[in-house]
């Protein structure tokens, strides 16, 4: 049987765009080369596309995308954030009719942007922390900017965590103990995205749960992040190291037994297949389970939660890769024969 042809994407113009290496890097080393040829595309910071043989970035050539209808048989895109997590890129693919890994427009946009998902989980009566949207139109408007900032102070108590809409890996994200320190968070988040969300803190655990599939899901234990910061910081991510990650959460089961059925709700809400990561919180204070957000393309590094969590249902990190593709191919096949 002739080799896959596996077009991997990685890079593009995000906050997240290093991050994106690291995980391709660990998803290309992973993927059984007896099955698979690896087509390796970078996109640069600038959204030029290159073939990159090397996988180093030290030898590139200019590619053309619309060649990987006639070079690739399946693209698996490992982009984090916006032009490539957000749904672009999947619009593309969706244009030129090659199948792919992982969600679709629909679901990437949904889950990459925090203002609507949150809509969507509200629509479908999942609990999360109390949040104002924000634009921003509003800040450079000094009227709307001051009904905000009173919307602000009369619906939520600080501390507040104030977030670019559409950003991973916590880039962007400032947490608020004094109300006279908004405006700097706010202005950092403006720096990433024109969509802004300010969320009530939460003295909480944070909880974290992998969904596989695309009609009939497949959902792993329950995760715990063990920060090394007030939360869940990029530097921690990626950088410092400080953090740790427990598996299953050190939460009662029938905790986790709810938050894997959450995820499934939310997941669905969104219009996700394939892959996802569902991230909650568990409030110390009241109990309560708290959805937080749902990322479309989660991180493949080797600290990222997505492959721990299937790797302790029994994965191999080769397996989780054949899955996804074979989730590409089982919904490309789907939406052809309709």
């Amino acid at each position: 049987m002739p080799k896959k042809r596996i077009a991997v994407l990685y890079g593009s113009k995000s906050g997240e765009h290093e991050v994106s290496l690291v995980s391709a890097s660990n998803v290309i080393d992973a993927m059984d080369r007896e099955k698979y040829e690896i087509i390796r595309v970078f996109i640069s910071k600038e959204i030029e596309w290159f073939l990159d043989p090397s996988g180093d970035q030290s030898q590139l050539f200019p590619y053309n995308p619309m060649d990987l209808k006639k070079d690739a048989d399946f693209v698996l895109p490992i982009l984090h954030g916006p032009n490539g997590e957000d749904g672009t890129v999947q619009g593309l693919l969706e244009l030129l009719n090659v199948p792919y890994g992982g969600c679709g427009v629909i679901g990437c946009a949904a889950a990459m942007d925090k203002i609507v998902a949150k809509d969507i989980f509200a629509n479908v009566g999942l609990a999360q922390t109390p949040y104002v949207a924000l634009s921003t139109a509003d800040l450079n408007d000094a009227s709307r900017k001051a009904g905000k900032l009173r919307q602000i102070k009369e619906m939520l108590k600080l501390p507040y965590f104030v977030k670019p809409a559409n950003m991973g890996s916590s880039v962007g994200i400032t947490k608020v103990d004094a109300f006279d320190d908004l405006d700097e968070a706010l202005d950092i988040a403006a720096h990433y995205d024109s969509r802004i969300v300010v969320e009530q803190g939460v003295n909480c655990k944070e909880l974290e749960t992998a969904v596989m599939g695309n009609d009939e899901l497949e959902v792993s234990d329950v995760g715990e992040i063990l920060t090394g910061d007030d939360f869940y910081t990029y530097d921690d991510k990626y950088v410092n190291g400080v953090s740790q990650t427990r598996i299953p959460a050190d939460v009662p089961a029938e905790i986790r037994e709810k938050i894997r059925e959450m995820a499934k709700i939310a997941y669905a809400s969104l219009g996700c297949c394939g892959f996802a990561r569902c991230d909650f919180m568990l409030d110390k204070d009241t109990g309560n389970i708290l959805i937080n957000e749902i990322n479309a393309i989660p991180g493949f590094t080797n600290i990222s939660m997505f492959p721990k969590l299937f790797m302790d249902k029994g994965y191999t990190y080769s397996g989780i890769i054949e899955k996804i593709i074979e989730l590409g191919y089982e919904r490309y096949n789907a939406k052809n024969h309709r």
